[in-house]
């Protein structure tokens, strides 16, 4: 089992980030602690982070939404059994639904073993996650941050980090992913403490542009 991120040391972290890098500090003196944002261990999870992806968390949620009434039970056997008109009656996209469908087979078939990440390292769940079609490098690490609660995850394609990062850095322009891996050294172990806190400071800055959570293929990963 390898370690997952408790609250003693979300705690511990956000005061050695705090005391590391002032403008981590300086977010938290300002905005107070992040909430830790957990999402459930699950198939239904990575529907949901198929569905927000190149659209807002809120739109992603009605669809999924949409999509649990249809199908009464979001599981992967039921997602095999719905109609091209069902996916698209509930608002998933054609390439959302063959992702969404080729989960479900990789999950039923045993090259995905969803129940089994919480026991492999963070490149081998990177790994078996990507094997499925749609699912990228955010998507990946989004679920290793908020389901498996990896301490050390750094979603250097998510918009709002790059965002978040222009902003407290006063950098000239949003960084590039790889920017983003050079600056994100400082921060470690701790980068998906670090994450949290940058997203916080997203969402509670009204002076940022507020930009959908992103997946962009090419760009920013799936």
């Amino acid at each position: 089992m390898y370690r997952r991120l408790t609250l003693e040391m979300f705690y511990k972290a956000l005061t050695i980030l705090a005391q590391r890098d002032p403008d981590l500090g300086a977010v938290i003196a300002k905005f107070g602690n992040p909430p830790i944002w957990r999402r459930a261990r699950s198939f239904e999870t990575l529907v949901l982070l198929i569905l927000e992806q190149q659209v807002s968390l809120a739109s992603a949620r009605a669809v999924h939404d949409r999509l649990a009434t249809t199908a009464v039970r979001l599981v992967p056997e039921q997602m095999l059994t719905l109609l091209d008109e069902e996916f698209r009656a509930a608002g998933v996209s054609r390439q959302k639904t063959r992702y969404i469908r080729h989960l479900s087979e990789c999950i039923l078939n045993g090259s995905l073993k969803i129940n089994q990440l919480g026991r492999m390292s963070d490149d081998a769940v990177r790994a078996q996650l990507m094997q499925v079609t749609g699912i990228g490098e955010w998507t990946a690490d989004v679920y290793m941050l908020m389901s498996l609660m990896r301490p050390d995850v750094w979603p250097v394609g998510d918009i709002a980090l790059q965002s978040a990062v222009h902003g407290i850095k006063g950098l000239n322009a949003r960084p590039r992913p790889e920017v983003l891996i050079a600056i994100g050294e400082e921060w470690r172990p701790w980068r998906s403490v670090a994450a949290r806190i940058l997203w916080h400071h997203y969402l509670s800055s009204p002076r940022i542009p507020k930009t959908p959570d992103l997946d962009t293929p090419g760009k920013n990963g799936l």
